[in-house]
């Protein structure tokens, strides 16, 4: 892990936490939708926020 200081380390965490919900509610949208051009873009834009989780995961390890 890279050096952060505490607040910095919060904030990486807080968004995290944050890319983690967009994931989820993005995937629900998706889920429950059945219009198939709405349901190819909020996929896409799911996984959009799933590489920003993975790397914000990756800056904290």
């Amino acid at each position: 892990m890279a050096e952060f200081s505490k607040k910095q380390t919060a904030d990486l965490r807080g968004l995290l936490a944050d890319e983690e919900s967009l994931v989820k509610k993005i995937s629900v949208l998706a889920k429950k939708t059945d219009d198939m051009e709405a349901k190819q873009k909020l996929e896409q834009i799911s996984l959009q926020h799933q590489g920003h989780f993975n790397t914000l995961y990756e800056m904290l390890k």
